[in-house]
Order: C-alpha cells, then structure tokens, then sequence
C-alpha cells in the first residue's frame, strides 16, 4: 500500500468508526430503548432480560449503519483535505480524481462483502436470540396462539427426512389446517400426503381426510390412496413447533431461499421472504454506492465543515431509505417484481454516483 493510500485510509477510518457509533446511538435511542421501557413497565421485565434485549439488538442495528458510516467517512475524509487544500495539492502533483478515490471503493468494496456476511452469520442469529427474550423471558406467553404458513422440517444426519407445510396452526386446539406431508429417501421425494387437517392427541399427529401419493424414483406417481385417518410420523409436539417457526428477519439465506420454494409450491404468497432475501444482499451493497456518492462530494470545495457533510449525509440518507420504504411495499404489494424494487434504491445511487464522479474527474 502507498503512502497516498495510507493516509487516505487514516482519514477514513475515524470518521467511519464515529459514524457507527453515532447512527447506532439513534438507532438505540430512538427505537431499542423505547421498546425495552416498555417491556419493563409493561411486563416488568427483569435486568438480566434488559441486558439480552439491548446487546441482541445491536447487530442488526450495526450492519444498517454500515451504509451510512461509509457516506459520512467519504464526506469528511474529503471534505477536510479538500478544505485544507491538500486536494488541490495532489491534483497539481497529477493525481487524477480516481486515484485519489480508488481507496475509498477498495474499502467500501470490502464492508459490503464484510456485511453480506455479517447479516447472514450474526443477524440471523441475533434477531432469534431477541424474540426468544422477548417471547419466553418477558412475556412468557409463549408463541401467538394462531400461526400461518407452518413449515417443519425432520432431518435425519444431513438429508432431509421429511417435510411438513400447514396453512394455519391453532396452539390452543392442537390442530394443523390444510396440511401437506412430503417424505423422502435419500434425498428423493417418495411420497406426498395432503389432508384437510391433522390433530396432535394421545402423543401423537393425526391426519383426517386426505391423500396419498406415493412416487417411482423417476418422480412418476405410483399409486393414490384416500384415508379418513392416518397417523403422521411426526412426532413434534404443538409446543416444539411453535418454537421453531422463524421470522424473515431470523432466517439464513439458504433458509428463506427454502421457504420461498415451500411457499411456491402451496400457491402462497412469498413476496415478503422474497423481498428479505433481496434486501439480505441490497442492504451492504449499498456501502459501495453510498461511497460512489460520498466521494465526489466531499472533493467539493468549500466542504472541510464537518457539520456541512454531517448534514449532507442525513439527506442523503433519508432519501435512500425512503426511496428503499416505498418500493419496498410496491415490491411486496405485488406493484413491482420484487428484485427490481428491492435494488431500485442502489441503481439510483450508482446512477447519481457515477454523475458525481464524471463531473468531480473534470
């Protein structure tokens, strides 16, 4: 590394460390600590809770202000050797406009491949860890007593066993609505039940009026069957299941890809997996254009104040995420295809981006 590139990067890393940091603090003030003194009032929820609660709140709220903290950075870092004249400097040494930015991109470059990891590692994770608090610690109701779209999974050492979809679940009776059943061997489906819906009583699951399909190795059905009961092989209680139901915002990559294709398949509506799924990649991505932005900004002259580009990067940021709220619902509203709605936000960007750059290179 050069020592140009050296310094540029000492001049980054502060303000994007001050950035986390900052936009963290709103994050916590404005939302976390609001919803844990509820918690408190509402449930009297105990310190142990409340110290769980605020640290399992913090990785998603980080991994948000990745974006930020990288336009805040690109905007002082700049600014300050733009108003101190050493921009100038460099540019009489011959220094183009895209050496002097070429390190801000690399490290811009790796937070967004740093934070694509990060959500799909520690998020995850961390969004589960939060709800268990909040569902079995504080409220100690346990699950909502109804759920939709119940998915279950039996995995017997790597190879998924079985598969098991309900369209809806009552805890309080003990009963799966509109219930389908895929079993495999060895990673093939062999056969597929469907049943009006299936009762957990003396131990045990029930199917009531359904039907069998059992399938050839080639995937060609073999032979059908009708029954008004038949025991499931399933052996999860009501309470188990419940517990294993995940939210969007809880699930891995690979696991929303899955649930999407479960969904699919039963003809429901997934466009708000579909959306978490795009967003789990949009999201980091949008380091590298808030750089592309940032960048050319600062290198503007008059800008050293830094609550000039403090105040530059809340606009900035407030209209990327309300760009990023209205095609979100478009996208889940079925307005627009979901891919399209969910990187709207960052083409803009890098269109915006790319004109900042072209006239700053001049």
């Amino acid at each position: 590394m050069r020592i140009l590139d050296k310094y540029i990067v000492k001049e980054l890393l502060g303000p994007f460390i001050f950035g986390i940091a900052s936009f963290s603090s709103v994050f916590i003030g404005t939302s976390t600590l609001m919803k844990i003194a509820q918690y408190v009032t509402q449930y009297g929820a105990s310190l142990s809770s409340v110290v769980k609660l605020f640290i399992y709140s913090l990785p998603p709220i980080v991994v948000l202000t990745f974006p930020m903290s990288m336009l805040l950075a690109a905007l002082l870092a700049f600014g300050r050797l733009s108003g101190s004249s050493e921009i100038t400097a460099m540019r009489s040494g011959g220094i183009s406009f895209y050496r002097l930015s070429a390190p801000v991109f690399v490290i811009a470059f790796f937070v967004s491949i740093f934070a694509v990891f990060f959500s799909e590692m520690v998020v995850p994770q961390s969004n589960s860890a939060y709800n268990y608090v909040v569902r079995y610690e504080i409220q100690r109701n346990t699950a909502p007593k109804s759920q939709e779209h119940i998915i279950i999974k039996d995995v017997k050492g790597d190879m998924l066993e079985r598969l098991t979809y309900a369209r809806k679940f009552e805890e309080e009776t003990n009963t799966m609505y509109a219930v389908a059943m895929q079993e495999f061997e060895n990673g093939t489906l062999v056969r597929v039940e469907n049943a009006e819906k299936a009762v957990w009583q003396d131990n045990h699951w029930t199917m009531i009026n359904g039907i069998i399909h059992d399938l050839t190795a080639e995937g060609n059905l073999e032979r059908t069957m009708h029954f008004e009961q038949q025991i499931m092989p399933m052996a999860k209680a009501p309470s188990a299941i419940s517990r294993e139901q995940k939210k969007p915002d809880e699930m891995t990559i690979k696991e929303l890809k899955q649930h999407i294709k479960i969904l699919q398949r039963e003809y429901v509506n997934a466009k708000k997996y579909e959306m978490e799924l795009q967003q789990r990649l949009a999201i980091p991505v949008a380091s590298f254009v808030f750089a592309l932005i940032g960048t050319p900004l600062g290198l503007q002259p008059n800008r050293s104040s830094s609550s000039i580009g403090l105040g530059i990067s809340i606009i900035i940021i407030f209209v990327y995420y309300a760009i990023m709220t209205v095609f979100t619902a478009l996208g889940q509203g079925g307005a627009l295809p979901v891919v399209l709605a969910a990187w709207v936000p960052n083409i803009i960007g890098i269109i915006a981006g790319a004109l900042l750059v072209r006239k700053a290179s001049r």
